[in-house]
């Protein structure tokens, strides 16, 4: 009887997605202890936004709580979200920042890193993953997955077998704005599965209201392990529900591993949690509701509930129909970038602006050039030839890995913050977020008045 690992994702992408990432670890570390004995094959709890939201809103050290969730974590792996040589911020390290990161992240407790590039260009990624093994760490490689008229199957399968070819302990499937059909997901993983040896994880949204079906056909066509959200942290733009995949799962012959009566223990203690967010307006009801508009625009769920936050504090939330028809269209322009971090929020706070300036690319985000420029890797397809010259003019793309361009920055940097930053730790939470590190950091020692800072929403870069 074959397993299906099961990933809870309730610490960290279910509420990225319902609840842009505002949750503080006093609200669930009451419950780690029930939730590594109720037979996980591993708690994703770090990564991803967190590690911002931590700094920026939370007043907590990422780090530290990455280490309390070790001390009460004794029996389960714990998972993280990496983007690739961008880490857990929006733009290119250097190498040696890269390889410090991963090794202090197993250092401080991490098993599994789940590494991606949001343009599938794997250039991106080999130096994680390279030091990943070489820290002892499990390497996931990541399919970003992503529907345009340049994206198939075939190209698929060769990311897969490229990934395997790098050296990676497991492959995934990051299908992160749900818009994955059952079929299409049948279609892929037994693809894969004929193709690579390595096990072969899918993971969805329940946006569109697809999920459920589409991991029951992945479970037919053999995938190895899901992710899920306890039940009341799952759906709208979170992931499908644990219980239910538990209960669907073993009818169907299969076993999970999951103690049934602990996860019911577990979403009592998360219902409150929930209630909470929605009583203090951070949980939206509308991220919670089906969207099938999201076969259309692709939005992710991490995103769509920040650009609502975003466009309600510009007193805008009445153009948010239109910024999401906008969407595909700046996508198009940009060459079909799967919409993941960062290319999400570029082509989502790009999509903001051409509506909210009332004319296409008069504000054209310094990240949007950037990537124009060639820096954060190669576009899946070809960029607008206007758009190009409007930013380029006369100047050539960056052909080559743009990491290759960067200097190595850890050892100076950690020499010129040594007055406030303690540890290498330190040094890589300044590095990756410098203003929001750096006020946390000097301020840390000064008594707490207030477990969260309040929060403002900003639509970013919103300049030139």
């Amino acid at each position: 009887m074959k397993r299906i690992f099961i990933t809870e994702t309730v610490l960290r992408d279910a509420q990225q997605s319902l609840i842009a990432t505002r949750m503080p670890l006093e609200d669930f570390e009451g419950i780690l202890d029930r939730i590594d004995s109720a037979g996980y094959y591993s708690i994703e709890c770090w990564g991803g936004a967190t590690f911002d939201s931590c700094l920026r809103y939370l007043n907590e050290d990422p780090w530290e709580r990455l280490r309390k969730i070790r001390s009460k974590v004794k029996n389960t792996k714990l998972q993280m979200l990496l983007r690739g040589q961008n880490l857990l911020g929006y733009k290119h390290y250097p190498d040696d920042v890269v390889r410090m990161f991963v090794r202090k992240s197993i250092e401080n407790g991490m098993d599994i890193i789940r590494i991606f590039d949001a343009l599938n260009d794997l250039r991106n990624i080999e130096v994680a993953v390279d030091e990943t093994i070489k820290a002892g760490g499990h390497a996931q490689g990541t399919i970003v997955y992503t529907i345009s008229p340049i994206h198939n199957l075939e190209m698929y399968v060769k990311i897969g077998k490229d990934l395997e070819s790098m050296g990676v302990h497991s492959i995934c499937i990051k299908d992160m704005a749900g818009i994955m059909s059952p079929k299409e997901a049948y279609d892929l993983v037994k693809a894969l599965k004929e193709n690579v040896k390595v096990p072969v994880f899918l993971h969805t949204h329940s946006t569109t209201g697809l999920g459920i079906l589409t991991y029951l056909k992945a479970v037919e066509a053999g995938v190895d392990g899901i992710d899920t959200a306890i039940s009341s942290f799952s759906g709208g733009t979170s992931q499908p529900p644990t219980e239910t995949l538990d209960y669907a799962l073993k009818q169907m012959g299969f076993e999970t591993g999951l103690n049934n009566k602990i996860l019911k223990e577990i979403n009592d203690f998360f219902k409150p949690v929930k209630d909470k967010f929605i009583q203090n307006g951070i949980l939206n009801p509308f991220v919670l509701s089906t969207d099938t508009d999201a076969l259309i625009y692709q939005i992710p769920g991490g995103m769509l509930s920040n650009l609502i936050a975003q466009l309600k504090q510009q007193n805008a939330l009445d153009k948010l129909d239109e910024v999401l028809m906008e969407v595909p269209r700046v996508r198009e322009d940009l060459g079909y970038p799967p919409l993941v971090t960062p290319m999400s929020q570029m082509v989502g706070t790009q999509a903001a602006a051409n509506v909210l300036a009332g004319e296409r690319y008069k504000v054209i985000l310094k990240e949007v050039k950037a990537y124009i420029k060639g820096e954060y890797g190669k576009p899946p397809g070809e960029i607008n030839p206007e758009l190009v010259k409007k930013v380029l003019g006369s100047e050539k793309p960056i052909e080559g890995r743009f990491a290759d361009t960067l200097e190595s920055i850890f050892e100076k940097t950690k020499q010129q913050i040594k007055d406030f930053a303690k540890t290498d730790e330190d040094v890589l939470s300044y590095i990756l977020f410098p203003q929001v590190a750096e006020e946390f950091l000097k301020n840390r020692s000064k008594p707490k008045t207030a477990q969260m800072r309040k929060i403002v929403y900003t639509i970013e870069g919103l300049k030139s």
